[in-house]
């Protein structure tokens, strides 16, 4: 009980962590042809899609991760997502100065929430175990995002 009364609190405290949805062809081509229908937050399994700027459909990992499970591309009428055998998007985490390792404070909620493994923890000498990202192993699923007690974990798009 007092795990959720605290991931309440912690959420509602939160700046919104928003992105574009997985398999988006082109951002641009995506808000001229999106008809805001709603249809992928409607079919989001893990009702992380929420309504953005201007009405537009967008993830708030706040609410939680993107499972990849397609839905949300299936469920478009306008066709406006790429298919589910390209990978879903190029991005990953990146941990700011507010994350409680780097305050020497022992946390490791992100490495405990991440199913890949790629947020791993290195022993330092005279100070807690610091976090470290494989981006090689990162799905950029956002699974870490809500966890994180500081808001110190952002996601971060790959450069080509």
């Amino acid at each position: 009980m007092v795990d959720q009364r605290r991931r309440f609190f912690l959420r509602s405290a939160k700046m919104a962590q928003q992105q574009s949805l997985p398999w988006i062809k082109d951002i641009g081509a995506f808000t001229d042809h999106c008809t805001r229908c709603g249809e992928c937050e409607r079919a989001c399994e893990e009702q992380i899609i929420v309504s953005g700027d201007g009405g537009f459909p967008t993830i708030d990992f706040n609410h939680g991760e993107c499972t990849f499970c397609f839905a949300c591309a299936d469920s478009c009428p306008e066709g406006l997502f790429h298919p589910n055998t390209e990978p879903p998007w190029q991005q990953y985490v990146s941990i700011d100065e507010n994350c409680l390792a780097q305050k020497n404070i022992e946390c490791r909620s992100c490495h405990d929430a991440c199913d890949e493994r790629a947020i791993r923890f290195q022993h330092r000498l005279g100070s807690v175990a610091q976090p470290e990202i494989n981006v090689k192993d990162c799905t950029g699923c956002g699974a870490c995002i809500a966890p994180c007690p500081t808001n110190a974990i952002t996601m971060e798009q790959q450069q080509a």
